[in-house]
């Protein structure tokens, strides 16, 4: 049996640097992108930041990830600060700096988080999961040449994937698919940080053109605790997204992300730079 870490873990590794709270970490190739790493390896590390602090109470319930610049291959350090402890919640203040030229620290990334406790009380769902074929009736998405990050994951499309012929007609921005961990890993809160982002750009589908984009901001609420996750172990979940308003340079997407069961395990909320 194999003992090399599995590449999302070797990507979230991060070392105390002293202070508490400050870590250290590395970017890999594994999940590179086009001009930086992956968004959403970068929310995951954050998450591993928040749970590796001495001080952290419950799990986590929300991430908001304002990507102020691409993170640059190397060495970066975190800041992960608990700002203020309820009974039941904890907010957080995050930073991801790296060097510059002249070796000064510059913010790459901001972000806030909560963790809870959660209690067991009354619950309901209110989005029922789509109705598509079985992850094993649906084949392997074909990877893109020259993006890294997209060999670490294995996505069955039930719809909207990419448009075979770039010709410019619109069409809707709905993606359905079945997503996991490649090669597969059990599922716990950073890998479901990192499924949050796995989506094209929305306007992809809805103009059929390569149109630059980037994701500006992004928002993970995690619905489902640890054991919950746990129980999904390496399978592939169900993911959904779709674009609501495009204007004037920047459009939204949402997205869901479902157990094989049927439980909502995470949905998120981002906002997204795109450029004629």
């Amino acid at each position: 049996m194999s003992t090399n870490p599995h590449p999302l873990d070797r990507a979230l590794a991060l070392a105390p640097t002293g202070a508490v709270g400050h870590y250290r970490g590395q970017t890999t190739q594994d999940y590179w992108n086009m001009v930086g790493p992956y968004g959403g390896i970068t929310a995951a590390t954050l998450v591993r930041a928040i749970m590796s602090h001495p001080q952290c109470l419950g799990e986590p319930l929300s991430l908001t990830v304002n990507y102020a610049a691409a993170v640059g291959a190397g060495e970066f350090d975190i800041e992960a600060r608990p700002v203020r402890t309820n009974r039941s919640t904890q907010h957080w203040l995050l930073t991801i700096t790296q060097p510059d030229a002249d070796g000064d620290a510059q913010v790459v990334t901001t972000a806030t988080a909560v963790t809870a406790v959660r209690r067991s009380t009354w619950s309901a769902e209110e989005e029922a999961m789509p109705v598509v074929p079985a992850a094993q009736e649906l084949e392997r998405a074909p990877v893109l040449n020259g993006v890294a990050w997209l060999q670490t994951y294995d996505m069955r499309f039930a719809q909207g994937i990419l448009p075979s012929v770039w010709d410019g007609s619109e069409a809707e921005s709905l993606t359905r698919l079945w997503v996991r961990d490649e090669p597969a890993r059990p599922l716990d809160f950073c890998a479901i940080a990192a499924l949050a982002d796995v989506f094209f750009p929305r306007i992809w589908l809805r103009r059929a053109q390569r149109t630059p984009a980037g994701t500006v901001s992004m928002t993970v609420y995690f619905h489902a605790g640890s054991e919950e996750l746990a129980a999904v172990g390496p399978a592939h979940i169900l993911g959904q997204a779709r674009g609501q308003e495009f204007r004037n340079g920047f459009f939204d997407q949402t997205a869901q992300l479902w157990s094989p069961g049927g439980r909502m395990l995470a949905s998120s909320h981002q906002v997204v730079y795109y450029k004629e």
